[in-house]
């Protein structure tokens, strides 16, 4: 069998090092358990960087994607597919807006859409300018980096694509100094993730909603990492009831298959006509079946309360962690999405989470953020914890 250094030494030689990897092959998954090459076993509490919502290979998803590929792989967006047909009209019912569908490979992607639409949009009137916030994340292409408003990702990248400006997340008064006639969208994500898990201080998503009605602009989600039940909605967005024109996803959307959609309201989606855009790989027979095996799943093993099970048994622990250590200065829990944010770095916690066999994240450099699995088992959950706590409770920064 080939080892963990064999890999190691493949990817040293033949791959661009433009990732910070941990030494270690993962090889085999099932539910909230990954194992390494050694045969080494892991408590995945951070699956597939937010991918992985429903598990490692959830046996619905693996079924259809066993089945489509003996059936049609790939077939270009000039043909009708019935599985892409029948994944819009699931998204659209679930949603408040009986939104229309984009697809396309990923939230990087289903962002560049979002922006070229309201361009599209705002053509007309000469409007082409977008708001969006400071701590903020919306991908690595060149005009989700520039809707991003991290300093850090833009070094080396500028000139960005003009027409950002950026406001303090949750700040209605500042968002609204920026708007001027050439403003056309406001584009938020309910929850911050890699920006810190932010949840929106209270009447923040409303006032946007006011905002953009009152001056005419779109509002455009980012639910890529917030979407498809992570908080125990099927989108983050309500839970506040604001409903928004345009809505990302991606990460969990395919149960683990590369899969990025657009929802805009009919009206608004009905800009973007032949030739405006488009994605080779978008919406193919394969990631549209896993998405379809993704919904069935969340819905038959009804995993929109379970995650509101886990987010409270999550805050529940990790207060009691706050009250017995001064070195964890918030937490923030909504469904599976769990930000600890600590009064100091907290990078070296992962290294030790891992040497446990723990898998988690440290994002915005003092919160380690965790995003399980919506079907988390008891179990693994009390395992995960255990090590947690004994991590976080003897960390002294």
């Amino acid at each position: 069998m080939t080892t963990s250094a064999e890999i190691m030494e493949l990817f040293s030689r033949y791959v661009i090092a433009n990732y910070t990897r941990y030494p270690v092959c993962l090889v085999r998954g099932e539910g909230s358990l990954i194992w390494d090459a050694e045969g080494n076993r892991y408590i995945d509490f951070f699956p597939g960087w937010g991918c992985n919502l429903i598990g490692h290979c959830p046996p619905r998803v693996v079924a259809a994607v066993r089945e489509q590929v003996g059936e049609l792989i790939h077939v270009p967006n000039t043909w009708y597919m019935e599985a892409q047909g029948r994944l819009a009209e699931a998204l659209s019912r679930r949603t408040d807006f009986q939104g229309k569908c984009f697809f396309c490979n990923s939230g990087a992607e289903a962002n560049e859409a979002a922006i070229k639409l309201a361009r599209l949009c705002g053509n007309e009137k000469k409007r082409h300018r977008i708001i969006s916030f400071l701590d903020s994340f919306h991908g690595r292409t060149l005009g989700a980096l520039s809707a991003t408003g991290q300093p850090k990702y833009h070094a080396g990248l500028h000139p960005l694509l003009p027409g950002f400006r950026y406001a303090p997340f949750g700040d209605l008064e500042q968002t609204a100094k920026l708007i001027d006639d050439e403003t056309i969208a406001i584009m938020v994500e309910p929850i911050q993730g890699e920006g810190g898990v932010n949840l929106p201080p209270p009447g923040f998503l409303e006032g946007l909603r006011d905002l953009c009605d009152r001056h005419g602009l779109l509002l455009i989600f980012d639910e890529v990492q917030t979407g498809m039940g992570r908080t125990g909605r099927w989108f983050a967005h309500q839970h506040w009831g604001v409903l928004p024109d345009i809505m990302t996803l991606a990460k969990a959307t395919g149960g683990g298959v590369a899969l990025g959609i657009l929802v805009a309201k009919p009206h608004i989606g009905e800009k973007m006509v032949p030739g405006t855009h488009a994605a080779t790989f978008g919406g193919n027979p394969i990631a549209c079946r896993a998405g379809l095996a993704t919904i069935e799943t969340i819905e038959a093993d009804q995993l929109l309360p379970r995650a509101v099970h886990l987010e409270q048994r999550f805050r529940q622990r990790l207060e009691n962690w706050r009250s017995r250590t001064d070195v964890i200065r918030d937490v923030r829990v909504k469904g599976v999405m769990i930000g600890i944010e600590f009064v100091s770095p907290c990078a070296e916690l992962v290294q030790q989470c891992l040497e446990r066999r723990l898998l988690v994240n440290c994002t915005h450099q003092t919160v380690l953020r965790l995003l399980p699995a919506m079907n988390l088992p008891d179990a693994l959950f009390e395992e995960g914890c255990a090590i947690l706590e004994e991590i976080i409770l003897n960390w002294r920064p």
